[in-house]
């Protein structure tokens, strides 16, 4: 099964072994010349299955034997974002909110909040706050400014949009007793950003990831937010970083 799909403004033809990846990224499809492929073989699905396991054990919680076709999904994306750095493109781990088009990007380590952070925001600015993506946007780093990009990877709760808007700051996250929010230096910054982008398994393009890293992280302003989840923090992060 073949389709093609616009991510990051980039043509890419999947060829897949199970249905269930082109109803995932239906809203993404496309025509005309792919910029690249991807094709899922049976020792994909099985390297997801690994991966998997491995994770479980790593964290203490079981595995669980997740259908074949739900594991192409992840082989799908994995691949794609192994071709994408070499397109000035990477995903990154974080969930994205646009107002006013433009993009603010909340990180921090699982479990951390960065989700419900990002629904405080929603419901503070109303239909003026746009989901850009929930979980793993794509983000584009090019001469003139850093985009990021909608992709139907965005999260259980499937939250987000097939847009593309400037990315104007990354805000790490954090767990606090009152909301705050500071300006942070790039070496500050840096280890959480080189922990949430997604590296690369080919060594080129792992090589070409890290100076997309380095020249996002030069290009938007970079802040730390100490939040407690009130919805006061919204507006806290909000009018530290407009």
């Amino acid at each position: 099964m073949t389709g093609i799909y616009r991510f990051a403004e980039k043509l890419i033809e999947v060829s897949s072994l199970y249905e269930r990846v082109h109803g995932y990224c239906a809203e993404y499809r496309a025509d005309g010349k792919p910029d690249f492929s991807v094709t899922i073989t049976r020792e994909d699905i099985d390297y997801e299955r690994e991966r998997n396991a491995r994770a479980a054990k790593l964290v203490g919680r079981r595995s669980y034997n997740s259908p074949d076709d739900y594991l192409e999904e992840l082989a799908v994306y994995r691949k794609i974002a192994e071709q994408m750095p070499y397109y000035d493109t990477l995903l990154f781990h974080g969930s994205c909110v646009a107002v006013d088009r433009q993009g603010y990007l909340f990180t921090a380590k699982s479990g951390t909040g960065k989700s419900t952070h990002t629904r405080l925001w929603r419901e503070l600015w109303g239909d003026k706050a746009v989901m850009v993506n929930d979980d793993k946007p794509l983000i584009t780093v090019t001469a003139d400014g850093v985009l990021i990009h909608g992709t139907p990877y965005n999260g259980k709760h499937r939250l987000g949009s097939n847009i593309s808007v400037p990315l104007k700051a990354v805000c790490v996250l954090e767990r606090a007793k009152t909301n705050t929010i500071r300006s942070i230096s790039k070496a500050e910054a840096y280890p959480m950003l080189i922990q949430q982008a997604y590296r690369p398994i080919d060594g080129a393009a792992l090589a070409a990831t890290l100076p997309l890293i380095d020249k996002m992280a030069d290009a938007v302003a970079l802040y730390k937010l100490g939040c407690n989840m009130d919805p006061q923090a919204a507006r806290v992060a909000y009018e530290g970083m407009k």
